[in-house]
């Protein structure tokens, strides 16, 4: 399923969680939450446009979408079960000319993601292509658990993630057979791109790099 990406606000984010226990009045939410009304109304009106919330009742109360109450419960039953304990929020951007290539693309990487066996994929956000010029854009919005500092190393490598946020946990200890593979691995993936990159370089190309790489700094 292909969503249009919604990023939230840290006032929305505390409104979600606050109505994940019961249904609230705009005053209520006012008074337990200590928004000014005028930026609570603003939020909640957003998040009505894009059918995160409902109205019901009289008085009427803000209730969150029973979808978006699902996707909680179903993270809760994830996390359960979840073996890892690193948790990470990334954003994978492609480009493609053709629309529906892109689209293809996209499916691919989040089906990549999801058969890794060092991962634990909670969620993926996939937003609409969009057109940029010649070409267009499209990104995936990933939270996800992976096992250890050597499948952080994969993960930034293959899925080349223009951003990431850790959000768990403070601190980590990393194993030294950990570091050290993820040295290696590091090391052997360079070493790759390094070579793939030299044979596309032509003769003068190559030694003009050369030199750049070995001549002093002034």
């Amino acid at each position: 399923m292909v969503f249009r990406v919604a990023r939230f606000t840290p006032d929305q984010k505390r409104i979600a969680v606050l109505l994940l226990h019961a249904p609230k009045t705009a005053e209520e939410l006012n008074r337990q939450l200590g928004i000014p009304f005028d930026e609570l109304n603003e939020s909640l009106k957003h998040m009505v446009r894009l059918k995160l919330l409902r109205l019901e009742g009289y008085p009427q109360r803000y209730h969150l979408a029973d979808a978006v109450v699902d996707a909680v419960k179903r993270r809760k039953e994830i996390q359960e079960k979840d073996p890892f304990d690193l948790r990470l929020k990334a954003t994978l951007e492609a480009k493609g000319v053709e629309e529906a290539f892109l689209r293809k693309q996209m499916a691919g990487i989040e089906a990549g993601l999801r058969k890794e066996k060092n991962f634990t994929v909670y969620d993926v956000i996939r937003a609409e292509p969009i057109k940029d010029g010649s070409h267009y854009t499209a990104y995936l919005d990933v939270n996800l658990s992976i096992k250890d500092f050597s499948s952080i190393v994969r993960f930034m490598y293959f899925y080349g993630p223009t951003s990431v946020e850790v959000l768990k946990p403070a601190k980590i200890t990393i194993p030294m057979d950990d570091l050290q593979d993820a040295l290696m691995e590091m090391a052997d993936m360079i070493q790759a791109y390094n070579n793939e990159m030299l044979k596309s370089m032509a003769k003068d190309e190559l030694a003009s790099f050369s030199k750049s790489l070995y001549s002093p700094k002034g």
